[in-house]
Formats: structure tokens, sequence, C-alpha cells
């Protein structure tokens, strides 16, 4: 009877979840947080609807033109406009985001899970690691693009490895911390094998560290595109990225300041409303 009440735990864990996710949302910091990330992804999304002109469409004679009725932002070196850059860039950072980080973070809680199986596994899983995180981002990046070339692929490749070894750890930690609890054990008496445990029972109660460290990575990724475009490693021209806008607009600050600032505030802005939102989710998880 007791096994049955405790296995209980898992059913009641994951709307628990969800109570705190929008207790999270309700919290001012919370709100603002998401506010900002969900309004500059709409206007990414929303890009072939609000851009009014071709992003890569050049028109002769009209470089760096400042802001006007017809080039909210104005124009880049060879008279693109900067606005219509600007939304799809940000389409391309949600893009990247939005395939990268997910899978990261599967793959990474399923390694986490089987390495807790078998002490010999857990070791090797270790040391692997080890490895992906003692390589800094960018040098990640630049070795990987000097194997399979620079752009959007790789830029994708990059942010799933560098978001795995954190994901395996904490879900790692978590499995160890919960196995040992009645629920789990009440499972076990029941007849569950060691794989439904772990993925029914288990894996549900431990995904509050997971759940921020998701948030947490999205504004990782942003960092990483950036910075990869920016050296020109990521998403290259004339595909518009927000890092290699800040690139191509840098020489000409003085004359087009638009044309790397509003890349810049972008970045910043995003970055800043995840992370105001992952510190309400920490703070409601934490209060649950």
């Amino acid at each position: 009877m007791s096994a049955v009440i405790e296995t209980t735990e898992v059913a009641a864990h994951v709307p628990q979840n969800r109570s705190r996710i929008r207790s999270a949302l309700r919290s001012p910091a919370g709100m603002l947080g998401a506010g900002v990330v969900i309004a500059i992804s709409a206007l990414g999304l929303l890009a072939p609807v609000l851009a009014a002109a071709d992003p890569e469409a050049q028109q002769a004679g009209a470089s760096l033109l400042g802001p006007s009725g017809d080039h909210v932002l104005g124009t880049d070196e060879i008279g693109r406009d900067i606005f219509a850059r600007l939304l799809y860039g940000i389409r391309q950072n949600v893009i990247v985001v939005v395939l990268a980080v997910p899978l990261s973070k599967a793959i990474g809680m399923i390694i986490g899970l089987l390495s807790t199986m078998h002490p010999r596994i857990d070791t090797a899983v270790q040391r692997l690691l080890d490895v992906l995180i003692a390589f800094p981002n960018l040098i990640l990046g630049a070795c990987l693009a000097a194997f399979l070339g620079a752009g959007f692929e790789t830029v994708v490749i990059v942010i799933v490895l560098i978001g795995i070894p954190m994901a395996a750890r904490l879900t790692r930690t978590a499995v160890l911390t919960q196995r040992e609890r009645e629920y789990v054990l009440g499972a076990r008496a029941v007849g569950a094998s060691r794989l439904g445990v772990l993925f029914r029972h288990v894996l549900p109660n431990s995904l509050d560290a997971l759940i921020v460290n998701f948030v947490l990575s999205a504004a990782t990724a942003i960092f990483v595109e950036g910075g990869l475009s920016l050296l020109g490693f990521g998403i290259q021209p004339p595909n518009p990225s927000l890092g290699s806008m800040v690139d191509a607009g840098l020489p000409y600050m003085a004359d087009q300041p638009f044309y790397a600032l509003a890349p810049v505030a972008v970045i910043t802005a995003l970055v800043i409303g995840l992370n105001l939102f992952a510190d309400a989710l920490n703070r409601a998880l934490r209060r649950g």
C-alpha cells in the first residue's frame, strides 16, 4: 500500500512544475523577461510580414543611409535595409535556439540517465564530458568549422555539443539523489524495470534544475551564435544573422551606428530577458 502511495509522487510532480512555471510568469521579473523574449521572437517569426524590403536586396546609390520612412533603421554599406535584415537575423536566432537547445538537453538527459546504470559507464561518460567542457565554446566552434565549414549547421552542432555536458551532469546528480527515495523503491517492489523506473518515475522528479538550465542554455545559444558569426564561423552572408551584422557594422559606426548597435541591442535584450525569466523560475521552483 505504501509503495502505491509513494509512487503517486511522480504523478503529482508534473502539475506542480506547471504551477511553478505559471508562478514564475506572474512575478514581475518573470513577466518582464518572458515578455521581452516573446515580443522579440515574434518580430523574428513575423519577419516575412513585417519587413517592408527584401533583406538581401541591394539598392545602388543607397549605401549607409540614415533612418527614414523607407528604411526604418537605414541601410548598410551595399544598400540593404537594416531593419529587414535585423528581423530576419532574429528569425535565424530563434530557429537556432529552437533546434539546438531541446536537442542538446534531450541527448544530455539520456546520457545522464544511462551513466547512472553502471559505475564503469559512469566513469567513461564523465571523462568524455570533461573533454567537452575543456573546450571553450568559440574554440570548439572554430575547430568544427575547419572540418564542416562555417554555416548554420555548424552553429547548431556547436550549441548542441556545449549544452550536453551540463544537462547530463544535472540529470545524473538528480537521479542519484532520487533513486533511493521511497517512491522509487516502491516502483521496484511492484516489478518495474530499471529503465522504466528511470524514465517513468525518477526523471519527472528530476526536472526542476533542468528546466532552469534549459532557459539559461537558450541565452548561451544566442551568445554563441553571435560570437561564431562575429568571428566568421557562423551563419554566412548574404544570410542575415545578428552576429554577422555586428561584425559588418563595426567599421561603419561613425556613418551608420544602427548597423551594429541594433543587433547588439537585440542580443542584449534577449539575454537579459532569458536570465530574468530563469531567475524567476529558479525562485519559484525553490519555493515549491
